[in-house]
C-alpha cells in the first residue's frame, strides 16, 4: 500500500493497511494508523502521529517544524485522531516548548485547502475550517465550530463550541460557544441557531441560551456582573454552565 516512489524513512512506523500516494515523504518519527490515505506530494515529518481513517490530500504539508522564531529544533509533537478530512496545501505544525510542546487535532475534522493549524492549536472534533482559515499558535477550537474562509484567528485566541464565524473575519479576541460572529474586527450577531439546530437543539435550550445571551450581551452589564446574573437566574442548564464556564477564564478578552 505505499507507492514505490514514496520516500519512507528508515523508523516510520506505517500501519499495513494504510495507503501512501506517489512521491509522498515520511519522516522518521512518523505513525500513520490502519485505514488512513495519504494523497500524492504530501510530506508528513516531525514526531507525527497519525490515527486511524484520515484522508490527506496532495501537497498537504503536516508536522513542519513551527514558524516560530524562539525554536530551536526541539523534539516537539503533532497529534491527530481519526477521520480526519485535510485538502491540499493545508499546512499544520508542530508544538513548541514555550507551550504544551504539542499541537492537537481530534476527530472528524475538515481543514479544506489551503488551511493553516499554527504550533500548539487544539482542535476538538467535527470542526470545519473552510478555503485558506489560518490559525496562529495557541488557537483552541472547541467542537463542532465552524470558520469560514479566509479568517484569521489570533494568538491564544478560543472559538467556543458550535461558534460560527463568518468568512474574512479577523478574530482577536475569544468567540464565546454558540455564537454566530463576522467583520473585520469581529463582532458578535446573536445564536448560531442554525448550528444549534442542526444539533438537536431543542427550542427550550435555544430559549435558554437567547436569555442568557441578552442578559451577557444586551443588558448593558459589565460582564462580570452580568456572568452573575446569567449564572443565578439560569444555572443548572449545561450548556449555559459551559458558556458561562468559558466566560470567566478568557486570556484573550471576550468578542461582545
Amino acid at each position: 500500500m505505499i507507492h514505490p516512489t514514496a520516500i519512507v524513512a528508515e523508523g516510520a512506523q506505517i500501519h499495513p493497511e494504510a495507503e501512501i500516494g506517489p512521491y509522498c515523504i515520511i519522516g522518521p518519527h512518523v505513525k500513520i494508523g490502519a485505514g488512513t490515505k495519504v494523497g500524492p506530494h504530501v510530506v508528513i515529518e516531525g514526531r507525527t502521529e497519525i490515527g486511524p481513517n484520515n484522508q490527506i490530500f496532495q501537497f498537504a504539508s503536516i508536522g513542519a517544524v513551527p514558524q516560530h522564531v524562539k525554536y530551536r529544533g526541539e523534539p516537539t509533537e503533532l497529534k491527530i485522531g481519526s477521520g480526519n478530512i485535510i485538502r491540499e496545501f493545508v499546512t499544520i505544525h508542530l508544538g513548541t516548548v514555550q507551550d504544551r510542546g504539542i499541537t492537537t487535532i481530534g476527530d472528524r475534522n475538515v481543514f479544506m485547502a489551503y488551511c493553516h493549524v499554527a504550533h500548539d492549536c487544539t482542535i476538538e472534533d467535527s470542526v470545519i475550517m473552510a478555503n485558506g482559515a489560518s490559525l496562529a499558535g495557541h488557537v483552541t477550537v472547541e467542537r463542532n465550530a465552524i470558520l469560514g474562509g479566509l479568517v484569521g484567528v489570533h494568538q491564544f485566541v478560543r472559538i467556543g463550541r458550535l461558534a460560527m464565524v463568518a468568512g474574512l473575519s479577523g478574530v482577536s479576541m475569544d468567540i464565546p460557544p454558540f455564537m454566530s460572529a463576522a467583520g473585520f474586527r469581529t463582532k458578535l450577531f446573536g445564536l448560531n441557531l442554525v448550528g444549534l439546530r442542526r444539533n438537536g437543539f431543542t427550542p427550550q435550550d435555544i430559549a435558554r441560551l437567547r436569555r442568557a445571551y441578552r442578559i451577557l450581551f444586551q443588558s448593558g452589564l459589565l460582564l462580570g456582573p452580568a456572568i452573575e446574573q446569567a449564572a443565578a437566574e439560569l444555572g443548572g442548564d449545561p450548556n449555559v454552565d459551559h458558556l458561562l464556564d468559558f466566560l470567566r477564564h478568557s486570556r484573550r478578552g471576550i468578542c461582545r
